[in-house]
C-alpha cells in the first residue's frame, strides 16, 4: 500500500514514450454521490508493529469450498505477518508465518498479494492452491488448499528450488525491486496455470507458468515479460513522468484476469488502469487514468513527499491515486464490472466487464460504517470478490475489501484488517 500526497513512482523514464489522448471515460461522478453499502463483519485488526508480529493486511482472495459452501474461506496476506485464514464470520482460523532471509542481513521474507489457482494436478490428483508473492524474498510462495487438513488448510507445496522472480542474486533481493503484484490465470485451450507478477518499483510484469513437480511439490518458469511505460505524452506534446523518489518507476501492484476474454487487467498505482492480453502479447490499452495523472511534481528528500504543480487537466474522473486492488465480478450471462479500489478517496470504481463495450465505467460505491464498532473501508489496498452463494451467510456471494485504517480498541496503535460485505448489497448499489 502507497500513501503519498502525489506519486510514489520514479523520476526516472523508460525510452519508451506512450501518447494517451483525452479519448477516455468522461462521465464524472462526485464520490460523495456514490451509493455506500455496509460490511457485515470485519476481522480482528492486525497490528505492523513488534507486539504485532509485523503484521500489516493488504490483499484477499476467496476460496469457495463447493462440498460445503459455508465453510469456504478467506485467504489473505499479511505482509512480512504471512498469511491469514479465515471463515466466513472473519475468524481466524490459521496463521502461516513468512519465511525468514537466507542470512540474519538479509531481507525477511513479506507476502504481499495472493490469488487462487483450481484443479493443478499434484501426484495424481487434483489441488486447489493460494499462490502468494513474497515480495521479501523475491518469489512465489504455494500452499494447496485443503479445507480439513490437521494443522489448518494451508499446507506448503512450494518447490524448495524455486528460484527468484526478477533477481539476479541476494544483493538485488535486499534491494527490494522484487516481486510485489499477483494474479493467476488459467488458459482455457491448453489448461496451463499461471501467475502473472508485477516488479515493485519497476513498471515490468512477468507471466509464470505454475508446473507441478514429480514430488508433489510447485515450481515456476518465466514465460515473457512485458514493461509498460514509465513516461507519457501529454495531449499538449510535452512528456509526463510521475512523481516519486529517484530510482523509482511507476510500479502496478492491483492485478486480475478476465479468463473468458483472456485479458490481465493491470493497476499502475499513479497512472491508470491497462488491458492487455493475459500471455502479455500485444500492446497495452488504457482502461481509464487516475486524476493525478499528467500533473508535475517535485520530489522533496527531506520529506520524502512530492509537491504537486498545477494540473494540467489530462486526468480521469473516477480514480484517484493510487489505484489498488482490482477484482472481476463475474456473472451468469458473461457481463460483469471490474472493480477497482480508488485509494485516494476511499471509493470503489466498476467498469463494464464487456470489451464490447470498451470497459465503460459503470459507477461506484464506497464501503461505510455499519455502526460504531463496525467501521467502513480506508486507504483500500486489496479487494477480492466472488459471485456465488456461500451457504446462508452471504447466499449472493462475498467482496472483501482491505481496510487501511482499521479502528482498533487500543486507539494507540495504527491498526488494518479486512471487511466482509455482502455481495448482494454492492450489486444493487451498482443497479
Amino acid at each position: 500500500m502507497t500513501t503519498r500526497p502525489l506519486s510514489r513512482t520514479a523520476a526516472l523514464a523508460l525510452t519508451a514514450v506512450v501518447t494517451v489522448g483525452a479519448a477516455l471515460p468522461a462521465e464524472a461522478t462526485g464520490a460523495a454521490g456514490l451509493a455506500a453499502v455496509q460490511p457485515r463483519t470485519e476481522t480482528a485488526p492486525l497490528f505492523d508493529d513488534a507486539a504485532g508480529g509485523d503484521a500489516n493486511a493488504d490483499d484477499p482472495a476467496i476460496w469457495r469450498n463447493a462440498a460445503a459452501p459455508g465453510r469456504s474461506l478467506v485467504i489473505a496476506t499479511a505482509k512480512q505477518g504471512g498469511l491469514r485464514v479465515y471463515d466466513l464470520d472473519a475468524r481466524e482460523i490459521q496463521s502461516v508465518a513468512a519465511p525468514a532471509g537466507p542470512g540474519p542481513d538479509d531481507a525477511p521474507g513479506r507476502f504481499n498479494n495472493v490469488d487462487l489457482v483450481h484443479g493443478l494436478g499434484l501426484k495424481g490428483h487434483k489441488a486447489d492452491l493460494a499462490v502468494v508473492s513474497d515480495r521479501g524474498n523475491d518469489r512465489l510462495r504455494i500452499y494447496r488448499i485443503d479445507r480439513d487438513r490437521p494443522g489448518g488448510p494451508l499446507g506448503d507445496v512450494t518447490d524448495p528450488a524455486a528460484g527468484p522472480v526478477f533477481s539476479a542474486g541476494q544483493g538485488e533481493i535486499n534491494d527490494q525491486a522484487t516481486a510485489y503484484g499477483l494474479a493467476t490465470w488459467t488458459d482455457p485451450r491448453t489448461g496451463r496455470a499461471y501467475a502473472l507478477v508485477s516488479r515493485r518499483n519497476r513498471t515490468r510484469i512477468a507471466l509464470l507458468e505454475l508446473l507441478a513437480t514429480p514430488a508433489g511439490t510447485v515450481t515456476y518458469r518465466t514465460v515473457r515479460t512485458l514493461d509498460l511505460p514509465s513516461s507519457f505524452t501529454l495531449p499538449d506534446g510535452t512528456a509526463w513522468t510521475p512523481c516519486a523518489e529517484p530510482g523509482e518507476l511507476p510500479q502496478v501492484e492491483g492485478m486480475v484476469v478476465d479468463p473468458a476474454a483472456g485479458v490481465l487487467y493491470a493497476g499502475q498505482e499513479d497512472v491508470g488502469i491497462w488491458r492487455v492480453r493475459a500471455d502479455l502479447t500485444g500492446t497495452p490499452r488504457m482502461v481509464d487514468r487516475v486524476r493525478e495523472y499528467g500533473v508535475p511534481g517535485t520530489y522533496d528528500e527531506e520529506t520524502e513527499e512530492c509537491t504537486p504543480g498545477a494540473d494540467p487537466g489530462y486526468g480521469g474522473t473516477h480514480l484517484t491515486a493510487d489505484v489498488e486492488g482490482l477484482t472481476l465480478l463475474t456473472e451468469p450471462d458473461g457481463d460483469g464490472y471490474l472493480l477497482a479500489s480508488s485509494q485516494g478517496d476511499d471509493t470503489f470504481a466498476a467498469y463494464d466487464r464487456e470489451l464490447a463495450e470498451d470497459n465503460e465505467y459503470e459507477g461506484g460505491f464506497r464501503v461505510t460504517a455499519a455502526s460504531a464498532a463496525l467501521d467502513g473501508s480506508e486507504v483500500c489496498d486489496g479487494a477480492a470478490v466472488l459471485h456465488a452463494p456461500l451457504g446462508r451467510a452471504y447466499p449472493h456471494g462475498l467482496l472483501v475489501v482491505q481496510d487501511g485504517q482499521e479502528t482498533p480498541a487500543d486507539g494507540d496503535r495504527e491498526a488494518t484488517g479486512f471487511k466482509f460485505v455482502d455481495l448482494g448489497d454492492v450489486i444493487e448499489a451498482l443497479d
